[in-house]
């Protein structure tokens, strides 16, 4: 099979051509240099030979959800896009260097470098899923270096909105990074899907290869498949990978998606686990935080970090002991002050006449805060959830609600202790859990990129678990 030879480059102006950087199925890449401001660009156009109105249209969303997420430290920055005198459209892009794809297969990674990459990458990957948006080809070469060496992932060229992906959507296929239920053409793709081509990422960038290929045997299209389909994880063979890398990176690539990690934000824990296990600088989370959430947060940096001595795998117990150890909490949702509080409380005279005041101010303060950013929100319109139920069979416990009135594109994010799990469209969400205890969830809709007032939050009691 011969190479096509890269399209000419267009003549932009306030644009001057440099050389070709790269060609593709649909389009060619640029370098240009931008007379002003001065400054380098990667210029994506697409081939003249396959511009109809459908493949129009897909550019065009593609330039629309790149200049959504491109804010995100971690996502390729789009500059502007048009269509240039010849009928061709075309995206001015940041200009990177350098993919990891150049680097992981002709040198050993820092495992410090892999473990804060895959923090930033998965970090973007949540940001997009946060606004209804699957990638659908995560893989090394999609990630690329920012001239200070700043990992951003590139690409989304057949990214497709969460809920309107379907089995029968033509996408390409990278096949040593996508999951096996998107290889049998069961999806298109999904949260757990890009779950996985996180994991497989992951790995990659550690060992040197994809996770299913033979170093010196077949690694065609079909042996791939068959391997990825049936075959267990392999060990990365580092042998200052610890075995919790190990059992995450595994986990994010089970066969069943349902055993993996929930969501990218799980991942990003996972890894961050590991950092701390490792002592190594953790890696920060790098997703944007609701007004609300940001309102009623204490510590910045303890909303991006997990504690020493926290097991991989165990999220739900990680949110209980967090959200126990800051305040308890009734099942009707009051909050107690702590033994702690107590004891440094001052003389009861004085005590009581401050701490009233103060509570009143907070109270007075929250309840301002709480009333205009309910107002913000429902003066934008989006329904609320108002009747969250829970039903609870031994260790399984179903909540469900009904619909208040979602539009396409819409989207619930349940709070489960604290911990928000990625969209979906479903009006019931189902866990299990390992332990004795209070679990307490909310419902917010998403709309438009934005999070709708939160359900009042609901709370069940687990007695027992069976053994």
């Amino acid at each position: 099979m011969t190479r096509r030879l890269p399209s000419t480059p267009p003549n932009l102006p306030g644009f001057s051509f440099i050389r070709v950087l790269g060609s593709g199925g649909f389009a060619d890449v640029f370098l240009y240099e931008q007379n002003m401001p001065r400054r380098l660009v990667a210029v994506k156009v697409l081939l003249s030979e396959v511009v109809d109105d459908e493949v129009r249209q897909m550019f065009q969303a593609e330039a629309n959800l790149m200049a959504q997420l491109s804010s995100h430290p971690s996502i390729l920055t789009v500059y502007q896009a048009s269509v240039a005198a010849d009928g061709r459209p075309y995206l001015v892009m940041e200009y990177c260097s350098s993919t990891l794809a150049q680097r992981y297969r002709a040198v050993q990674l820092p495992l410090s470098e892999v473990l804060s990459t895959g923090v930033r990458i998965a970090s973007a990957v949540e940001t997009a899923h946060r606004q209804g948006v699957l990638h659908r080809d995560i893989k090394p070469s999609n990630i690329l270096t920012t001239a200070y060496g700043h990992p951003v992932l590139a690409d989304f060229g057949i990214a497709a909105t969460l809920g309107q992906a379907a089995a029968s959507d033509a996408v390409g296929l990278s096949v040593p990074w996508s999951a096996p239920e998107v290889l049998l053409d069961e999806v298109a793709g999904t949260v757990a899907s890009e779950v996985w081509s996180l994991g497989a990422t992951v790995y990659s960038l550690i060992a040197g290869r994809s996770p299913f290929e033979i170093i010196g045997g077949d690694n065609g299209t079909v042996a791939l498949v068959g391997r990825i389909e049936k075959a267990k994880v392999p060990p990365t063979g580092r042998p200052d990978v610890p075995r919790s890398l190990e059992a995450l990176l595994a986990r994010a690539m089970s066969k069943r998606p349902a055993d993996r990690q929930a969501g990218a934000l799980e991942f990003i824990r996972d890894l961050q686990a590991v950092e701390e296990e490792l002592a190594l600088p953790q890696t920060q989370l790098e997703v944007a935080m609701d007004d609300w959430a940001l309102a009623t947060a204490v510590d910045p940096d303890e909303r991006t970090r997990i504690g020493a001595g926290t097991t991989v795998g165990s999220s739900r117990s990680r949110r209980r002991r967090a959200r126990s150890a800051a305040r308890p909490r009734t099942v009707d949702g009051n909050s107690q002050g702590s033994g702690a509080e107590r004891g440094r409380a001052a003389p009861p005279s004085t005590g009581r006449l401050i701490g009233g005041v103060a509570v009143a101010a907070a109270v007075f303060v929250g309840l301002v805060v709480a009333g205009l950013v309910t107002l913000a929100r429902d003066a934008g319109g989006i329904p609320v959830v108002t009747d969250v139920r829970a039903r609870t069979d031994g260790a399984a416990i179903e909540f469900a609600w009904e619909d208040p009135g979602l539009r396409a594109g819409d989207a619930y994010i349940v709070t489960v202790d604290g911990a928000a799990s990625p969209p979906q469209r479903a009006a019931a969400y189902s866990l299990s859990v390992d332990e004795p205890g209070t679990v307490c969830v909310s419902v917010t809709v998403w709309r438009d990129g934005k999070s709708g007032t939160p359900s009042v939050e609901r709370c069940t009691d687990v007695d027992e678990v069976p053994g």
